[in-house]
């Protein structure tokens, strides 16, 4: 009965908005945004299957979410729905703390730039000569180039370590060297150099923490204090931190992080001391400043933080798809930057119209988070007709039944024989079976062997060996051989 109550509160969602009111059209503008959540693919000829926010937070397990929109390079809206875990009667509003995971990168990259602006700091100069407290260990790939801070900042200096799990409360925290050396109690691998730098981009969360070494060597400044400093404060992000743990001051309004099926995460959060790449708690509304301000620098009407010229370089691309901190798409109008975040218990994800002023954050407190996060996104590029997050369009071909009965049967992934999948035959179209977890779907045909997946929008191309044969099967980038006939 508690859970059932439960349930029923979670559908009253909280709505909590920030500012003055709003008129009946941005009323009307945030309804269809609640209520027009889409799969990555419709399907042609038919009404577009859209979703309300309320059904979808409860589908995917996600007890809050946190939205902030900006148009014109201003606040439009924000709104927080839900309640700040699965069994708390308290609603989210918009100044509920979520923890930003990854989204901490371009911030952090935002603190090093303005380092650069001040002349404390080179974007090209060997970091070791930065670095008191620790030194990135020498290696044959460093000796052919040395790593700079803007490989450092764009995932491009050949370093290890993608990620971090975080410490569960009561865990021993390892300091910043530890992390660095992957020495007890830290629960990542050492950070280390194994591609020459610049060859190639490579994600490295490892390279942020260094980053957060070096910062702090080269001010001799905490790095909360530091970043509250230099960024956090000048942008006007004053419900923002970088302290880690999270003051208990600041437990009472922060979301707790839930795991995919809904349950809480043990502990309510992890600590994160990999505080650079990871460690950010803050609002959907305050990172939302942070998008105006990039936004207003790069027209060359603020530089609270960043001038025009130093914004004009973190959002040109480098090798792979990141600038000097967030990731980068499109060009002269449709430019624009990005960034999502995945820790333990929380996903989020931003993306901002450079030149257009349009812009919005969405936060969750659930490791299931992300799907809904993009179901958002589509909603709000249809709403307010962005060229970006357009559902796939497909449309349903008929093909005969002799031959979809061609490409049934057992398929291996190639090269690997602890993977099969069982394809049947279902009506016009195919039913696939995962033999080694059970998860199901079904393929239906867009060409004569090319099929997608309804759901995810996954393409599935059939290999004939003859006319009345099949050979395997290619989905995306992987093959799958036939290896037996129903």
């Amino acid at each position: 009965m508690k859970q059932f109550i439960l349930f029923l509160l979670m559908l009253l969602v909280a709505k909590v908005a920030i500012g003055q009111p709003r008129s009946q059209t941005i009323e009307k503008t945030i309804h269809e945004v609640e209520t027009s959540l889409m799969p990555p693919l419709q399907l042609a000829h038919k009404p577009f299957v859209q979703f309300s926010l309320t059904d979808r937070m409860k589908h995917y397990h996600v007890p809050a979410v946190s939205i902030a929109f900006i148009n014109n390079g201003v606040f439009e809206w924000a709104r927080a729905y839900g309640y700040l875990s699965n069994d708390s009667l308290q609603p989210a509003n918009t100044h509920t703390l979520f923890q930003a995971a990854s989204i901490s990168k371009p911030i952090t990259a935002m603190a090093a730039l303005r380092l650069v602006e001040l002349g404390k700091l080179d974007l090209d100069t060997d970091i070791n000569a930065y670095l008191k407290t620790w030194q990135l260990p020498q290696s044959r790939f460093t000796d052919q180039k040395p790593v700079t801070l803007r490989a450092l900042l764009s995932h491009t200096a050949g370093l290890t370590v993608h990620g971090f799990r975080g410490y569960a409360t009561g865990d021993s925290i390892p300091s910043v060297t530890q992390i660095l050396n992957g020495e007890k109690p830290a629960n990542s691998p050492p950070v280390v150099s194994d591609t020459v730098p610049g060859s190639g981009w490579r994600y490295s969360g490892g390279g942020y923490v260094i980053l957060q070494q070096l910062l702090n060597d080269v001010t001799g400044k905490r790095f909360p204090d530091l970043m509250q400093q230099l960024v956090l404060k000048p942008i006007g992000m004053d419900c923002s931190t970088y302290q880690q743990p999270l003051p208990k001051a600041l437990w009472s309004n922060a979301s707790i992080g839930h795991l995919g099926n809904g349950q809480k995460l043990p502990g309510n959060w992890h600590n994160y001391p990999e505080m650079a790449p990871a460690g950010l708690w803050t609002t959907a509304t305050d990172l939302a400043r942070y998008l105006v301000d990039v936004q207003q620098s790069f027209q060359g009407k603020t530089n609270h933080v960043l001038s025009r010229s130093m914004v004009n370089k973190m959002l040109t691309k480098q090798p792979g798809e990141h600038g000097l901190g967030p990731e980068i798409h499109g060009s002269d109008s449709t430019l624009a930057f990005s960034h999502g975040g995945s820790n333990a218990g929380y996903k989020c994800y931003f993306y901002s119209y450079a030149k257009t002023g349009q812009g919005v954050v969405v936060m969750t407190n659930a490791d299931s988070g992300m799907g809904l996060i993009f179901e958002l996104m589509r909603s709000i590029a249809h709403v307010y007709q962005w060229p970006d997050f357009k559902p796939i369009i497909k449309k349903i071909i008929q093909v005969s039944q002799q031959k979809l009965a061609s490409m049934a049967g057992e398929y291996k992934l190639e090269n690997r024989t602890d993977r099969s999948l069982q394809i049947t035959v279902q009506e016009n179209s195919l039913f696939v079976q995962q033999l080694w977890n059970g998860f199901s779907y079904t393929l239906h045909p867009e060409g004569s062997f090319a099929f997608f997946v309804k759901e995810y929008g996954d393409r599935f191309t059939f290999e004939p060996a003859s006319d009345t044969t099949i050979a395997g099967v290619v989905h995306e980038n992987t093959k799958w051989v036939k290896v037996k006939t129903p």
